[in-house]
C-alpha cells in the first residue's frame, strides 16, 4: 500500500482525468496497468492524458484505449458514468457474448467522448470545409510548437487541433519562447486550409515566407489562453 500510495502522490495532478480516476480507484500505479493491459506505461500515460496524437496511428489508438478500459474491468455503466452520461438501469440480457461485445463497445465509445471529444465541437467547420472544397483535416499533417516556453500548454494546444481529426506530426519546441499569441502559419498555397485551422482554434492565420507542400500547417503555441 505504500508504494501504491507513493506512485499516486509522484503522479497527481490538478485534474485527473476519467480513465485515471478509475486506475485509482482501483489502487493500481501506471505500470501495474500498463503490464494488466499489455501496453506501455507511455502509452497509458497517453491515454489518461487524451494525447492519442502520439500513437502510430488511430486505429492504434483506439485498440489501445479497447485494451486499457477492459484491463480496468471498466463495464459500461461505468464507462457512462466517466464520461458524463446517463446510466440508466440495469437488466439483465440473455445473450452473454452479444451483451459483452455491446458492453465493450459502448465502453470504448464513451471513454473517448470522455477524453477525445472537446465540449465545443460545432458543425460550422464541417460546413465551411465542404463549402470550400478543401481537402478534409485528416489529409494535413500539423507541427505544433512551444512558442511561448509552456510545453503542457502546448500539448494541450495539440491535443485540440488532434480533436479535429488532423494528423499531428510532431510536438517540440520552437526555435524561441516570446512568441505573443498563438498562431496557425500556412506555406504558399496553404491559405484556405492554415484560416480555416485558426477559425477552428480562435487564433490568427499567418503566411510562412517558404514551404513546398500545401497540407503541412505549423501551429506555433504562445501563452495560455483560452482555446476557441
Amino acid at each position: 500500500m505504500n508504494a501504491f500510495m507513493e506512485a499516486v502522490l509522484s503522479e497527481a495532478r490538478e485534474e485527473p482525468s476519467a480513465l485515471a480516476r478509475a486506475r485509482l480507484q482501483r489502487q493500481l500505479t501506471s505500470d501495474d496497468a500498463a503490464r494488466r493491459a499489455g501496453l506501455t506505461p507511455d502509452e497509458v500515460e497517453w491515454l489518461e492524458e487524451g494525447r492519442l496524437y502520439r500513437f502510430r496511428s488511430s486505429e492504434r489508438a483506439t485498440l489501445a484505449l479497447l485494451l486499457y478500459t477492459t484491463s480496468l474491468g471498466i463495464d459500461r455503466r461505468e464507462a457512462r458514468r466517466l464520461a458524463g452520461l446517463p446510466v440508466g438501469t440495469a437488466g439483465a440480457n440473455p445473450r452473454g457474448r452479444l451483451a459483452v461485445a455491446a458492453g465493450l463497445a459502448a465502453t470504448a465509445l464513451a471513454l473517448f467522448l470522455a477524453i477525445v471529444v472537446p465540449p465545443r465541437l460545432g458543425d460550422h467547420a464541417t460546413q465551411a470545409s465542404a463549402a470550400t472544397n478543401l481537402p478534409p483535416p485528416w489529409r494535413i499533417s500539423v507541427d505544433v510548437l512551444n512558442g511561448g516556453g509552456d510545453i503542457n500548454y502546448t500539448r494541450r494546444v495539440a491535443d485540440r487541433v488532434g480533436s479535429f481529426a488532423y494528423q499531428i506530426k510532431r510536438v517540440s519546441r520552437a526555435g524561441r519562447f516570446d512568441y505573443p499569441e498563438t498562431s496557425v502559419y500556412f506555406p504558399p498555397g496553404g491559405e484556405k486550409i492554415g484560416r480555416r485551422l485558426a477559425e477552428q482554434l480562435g487564433v490568427t492565420a499567418r503566411p510562412l515566407p517558404a514551404g513546398k507542400n500545401p497540407h503541412r500547417l505549423v501551429v506555433i503555441v504562445g501563452p495560455p489562453r483560452a482555446l476557441g
